[in-house]
């Protein structure tokens, strides 16, 4: 479950680039369903993904996690911004999607979603849920694979995940949880991707069953060389996964560094709360605690200035009005915070 050095000899070449990426969803209401108001649920986040490592990303529910994944994916229209891959635009703001780029992109950039139930067409056998991708790109004339060599591919993805091949024939309610999402990860790797943006992929999961699908997501990552972006809210799964951490805070990242230089030394008031919060399983060690006052304000309406100011213990007058960029303190270690 635990990574130990891995990633030491990746090139310091980014693979992934999100600038500027900004989402906001329309309000409509009244007799006419005319505008009222946008949901700021990504708001201006720039952040590179190098080749091979893992970057987690963290935050509390509703600050904008799953948003941003779809966002990378194309899955949901720029607000503003651009995500590259390779060096090339697969997504912007104009458009909404660079047609034939995205579709090229989608051989090299997967997701694996958080509900391994919804996530898997009901109607579809395993078979023809994980040979859907050969035949599409096959229609596009990326691929050429024929009826028996797709045949023999799903049998060789489900041996990858820990499936028999009995199962093929089989419907996605006739699985467990950690079966399902097995599948899941299955459809992500067709086609051997080197993106894979996964999208809290046990907490709809058992614990006894997280660490199996987290063994499979490293060992995999480690067999195809994969690029992962880590979605996650649980901070000890995140510690150990990723080599870099980014926290997001209402849309907006606040603090970016090396998994241990964040760990060891928060620099963000609110990261410092989410660590204070991680349980220690040592009954006898009596860990401080810091309790941040106040609601999340709403991302319809944020508060102007700094967005953590409202909850902040060290907030300052210019928190008030200005609001901070994410600018480096020491050693790759980025921060958004009047303090620093």
């Amino acid at each position: 479950m635990y990574r130990d050095g891995q990633n030491q000899n990746s090139k310091n070449v980014p693979i992934l680039q999100v600038k500027g990426l900004k989402k906001y969803f329309p309000i409509y209401g009244g007799i006419f369903l005319r505008q009222q108001g946008v949901v700021h649920a990504v708001d201006g986040i720039s952040f590179d993904v190098r080749k091979g490592e893992t970057l987690g990303l963290v935050g509390e529910s509703g600050c904008g996690k799953t948003t941003l994944g779809r966002c990378i994916m194309g899955l949901y229209s720029l607000t503003d911004g651009s995500v590259t891959l390779n060096g090339e635009k697969v997504v912007t703001a104009k458009g909404g999607r660079v047609g034939q780029a995205l579709k090229l992109s989608r051989l090299k950039m997967q997701m694996i979603f958080q509900d391994p139930f919804e996530s898997l067409n009901s109607r579809h056998t395993v078979g023809e849920i994980l040979e859907e991708k050969y035949i599409i790109y096959n229609h596009l004339g990326i691929t050429k694979y024929k009826a028996n060599e797709r045949k023999k591919e799903v049998l060789k993805l489900l041996d990858r995940v820990g499936l028999s091949s009995d199962v093929i024939r089989r419907f996605p309610h006739e699985f467990s949880g950690g079966q399902r999402q097995r599948i899941g990860i299955a459809r992500a790797i067709t086609l051997e991707p080197q993106v894979l943006i996964c999208d809290e992929p046990v907490s709809a999961l058992d614990v006894s069953v997280q660490s199996q699908i987290l063994n499979l997501i490293l060992n995999l990552q480690k067999e195809m060389g994969l690029t992962c972006l880590f979605i996650s809210h649980d901070l000890g799964v995140v510690r150990h996964l990723s080599d870099r951490i980014a926290v997001m805070y209402l849309g907006e990242i606040v603090e970016l560094a090396e998994a241990q230089a964040l760990y060891n030394q928060p620099l963000h008031p609110y990261t410092e709360a989410l660590i204070s919060a991680i349980p220690v399983p040592n009954p006898q060690f009596k860990k401080t605690r810091i309790i941040l006052k106040g609601e999340v304000p709403s991302p319809i309406n944020p508060p102007k200035g700094c967005r953590f100011h409202t909850r902040c213990r060290y907030v300052m007058d210019i928190c008030r009005c200005e609001s901070p960029h994410l600018k480096p303190s020491a050693n790759s270690h980025f921060v958004a915070c009047h303090r620093y």
